[in-house]
């Protein structure tokens, strides 16, 4: 048996009074507006106005829930400062530990950094390793996602890819770089295992959980609009660690590289530490599937579910964007090393980091002022919007560097000299900005559109639509393309100058932006905005209207059912319903949610909400069938999930109340006719 709710602080200590149960009645009807429960709860003054089943008493986590399988949660009113806060500062040091490596490991297998004590490795050879381990990374997180799923729950999982993988990896790693550790040649067996096996793993098996666990930490009803902001803070996380990452480990490694990657490793560390230390204010779901595929009788398969194949074509639309996002790595290198160095030191490399400005600045302003502000006024941009806005930037910086690519043509034809690097800064900031709209947006819409025992699944899928696919799509634009590398003298080597002023590597970025510009297109398609959005509000509707058990029958209420400890109120009314009527047929409604109560509609915002007398039959399902034992006290009345209670005149003793019917009695409500 579940427990009942722990009743709220200010009802504590209310007495039970006589109750009679009504259909409905003037003082329990509410104006459209009052009617509909809010998505933003985040203060106590918000707490009178929600209903007694959306309470549960706590002082720190004063919001209740209940799941699909009688779970019930609790939640903060700040959950961002309660919990998500640790949960963001491990994925900022994770970020820094992966772009702190990443962005280092050519060189160091190069031996750029110590000349007597390395991999001895052709640039070749480096740039194919370091790929790889890119490459694994970006498809463990299907691991991650099956270990959070069926196995472990989001919890355990992110401890597992920590602290089995990728520490170990980094700590491996890190040891290849001290002479003489690991044998008196260079251990590159030692290298392969932390640089293409458990670092990259780790990497994956982290990262497609740790941003579903920190959504997770929101109401599923009461605080959906505080999501969106979630996902724009995390994508804010991201950047801070590789930016800091990416400028602060390379430096190091100039003067020390063990120093360089000891570090990455004791900070993740330090983050997973913390990380444990705030274990009891996490909400921790449990994994809704199995080790086989068997899944909870609740979450079968019943046309209800969202399909991941879904999740999947949503996020194949930010693909255009995310291929001009990769062009940072690539191309925008390539034109970057013929430039001037900006003011002596800022180098091809070092132009990365304005992306990382970019996406902090425009993430702060849109999603601290923008989104709350068009949330304010009931206004929702369209998710296929976002991404078509961040198709947009995306166009725009591949313009740019078209652009660039005509400066340093005009230039080399008129003087021979360099342009400086830091014209490339509008690509950049461009790129940054549209990973705001359109990558946070991906995050977002695969976490609340993805069944609730696949959420970690959608998030790998989503990397994998992020981080595969459009890199993959390059390497064939790259070879189909090859032409626009070839310099005078018939090569692909453009490092220079001279070499790059015979080659048209502006046909690329033409090819680049004709694809940008056919993902605006694509996006703001009637139909495809239609698809999207019906795939949102169906999984709003799945959220709100949980699976709830069947209602016994007829037969089998009549068998628990007591008439000598009947309230004498109800005996009589029971009596002249018999008298009328007899004692049959009788109809009843099933117990589906899906054929209860409405899910209304605000036609400026297009956002559905839930109504506030609906929300007990919402957690029917944790409640249970309606027995004695489900039934609990509030101020001034007696609440059964199912029925509507008033207070009145009668004077009925609380010990003859526990088998009063709920208001879908047919014989009682024959007798509220008569």
């Amino acid at each position: 048996m579940v427990p009942t709710p722990a009743p709220s602080p200010k009802h504590s200590n209310s007495p039970g009074l006589s109750c009679n149960i009504v259909r409905s009645s003037s003082s329990s009807q509410f104006s459209e507006a009052s009617d509909e429960l809010p998505n933003n709860v985040g203060s106590v003054d918000q707490l009178d106005i929600l209903p007694e089943e959306c309470l549960s008493g706590d002082k720190d986590r004063p919001l209740r829930h209940v799941d699909e399988l009688g779970e019930v949660s609790y939640y903060s009113l700040q959950p961002m400062l309660y919990s998500v806060v640790i949960i963001l500062f491990v994925e900022l040091v994770e970020r820094f530990s992966f772009y702190g490596i990443n962005y280092t490991q050519t060189s160091y297998l190069t031996g750029a950094y110590n000349r007597n004590w390395n991999a001895d490795m052709e640039a070749v050879s480096a740039s194919s390793y370091v790929s790889i381990s890119v490459a694994v990374a970006y498809t463990t997180p299907f691991i991650g996602a099956f270990l959070a799923d069926s196995l472990l729950g989001d919890y355990l999982t992110i401890f597992t890819g920590a602290l089995g993988f990728y520490l170990p990896g980094l700590f491996l790693i890190a040891l290849t770089t001290i002479p003489r550790m690991l044998g008196d040649k260079f251990n590159l067996h030692a290298l392969k295992l932390g640089l293409l096996l458990l670092w990259p793993a780790g990497t994956g098996i982290v990262k497609s959980v740790v941003n579903v666990f920190g959504a997770k930490q929101f109401h599923p009803i009461l605080q959906t609009s505080m999501i969106e902001s979630y996902y724009v803070n995390f994508y804010m996380c991201i950047n801070i660690g590789a930016l800091v990452g990416g400028i602060v480990i390379p430096l190091i490694a100039q003067h020390n590289v063990t120093v360089a990657y000891f570090l990455p490793t004791c900070v993740l560390t330090l983050g997973v530490m913390i990380f444990a230390m705030g274990s009891t204010r996490y909400v921790k779901s449990k994994p809704k599937g199995s080790l086989f595929g068997k899944k909870h009788k609740s979450l079968q398969p019943t046309g209800d579910t969202i399909p991941l194949f879904v999740i999947f074509r949503i996020s194949l639309l930010i693909i255009p964007f995310n291929i001009a996002y990769s062009q940072m790595a690539t191309t925008f290198i390539v034109q970057g090393t013929v430039m001037e160095k900006g003011f002596g030191w800022i180098d091809a490399a070092c132009m990365n980091n304005a992306d990382a400005l970019s996406v902090l600045f425009f993430g702060r302003v849109i999603g601290t002022h923008f989104y709350p502000a068009l949330a304010k006024r009931g206004i929702k941009i369209p998710t296929t919007y976002k991404f078509a806005i961040g198709s947009t930037l995306g166009a725009l910086a591949i313009a740019w560097a078209l652009l660039v690519e005509y400066r340093i043509h005009k230039e080399y034809e008129a003087t021979k000299e360099k342009i400086s690097i830091l014209w490339q800064a509008v690509s950049y900031v461009l790129i940054g900005s549209g990973e705001i709209f359109a990558v946070s947006a991906a995050y977002e819409v695969a976490f609340t559109a993805s069944p609730p025992e696949k959420k970690a699944l959608a998030s790998a899928i989503n990397l994998f639509c992020v981080g595969s696919l459009p890199n993959v799509i390059c390497i064939m634009l790259y070879h189909a393309c090859r032409k626009c590398f070839i310099n005078s003298h018939g090569t692909a080597s453009i490092t220079h100058l001279k070499d790059y002023a015979t080659a048209n590597v502006g046909g690329y970025f033409f090819i680049l932006l004709l694809i940008a510009i056919s993902g605006i297109i694509i996006n703001l398609l009637p139909q495809v905005r239609e698809f999207v959005e019906s795939i949102e509000e169906r999984a709003t509707d799945l959220v709100r209207t949980p699976k709830t058990p069947m209602r016994p029958s007829r037969m089998k209420r009549a068998e628990s059912f007591d008439s000598a400890t009947e309230s004498p109120l109800i005996h009589a009314k029971r009596h002249q319903a018999y008298l009328k009527y007899g004692s049959g047929p009788v109809l009843y409604k099933s117990g589906s949610m899906r054929a209860g109560p409405s899910i209304t509609i605000d036609k400026q915002s297009k956002k559905r909400a839930i109504r506030k007398k609906e929300i007990s039959m919402l957690y029917k399902g944790e409640m249970g069938i309606h027995t004695p034992s489900s039934m609990y006290r509030g101020e001034g009345k007696l609440l059964i999930p199912g029925a509507v209670l008033k207070p009145t005149k009668y004077s009925v003793p609380d010990t003859e109340l526990p088998q009063v019917q709920s208001e879908s009695d047919p014989l009682l409500k024959r007798a509220d006719s008569v």
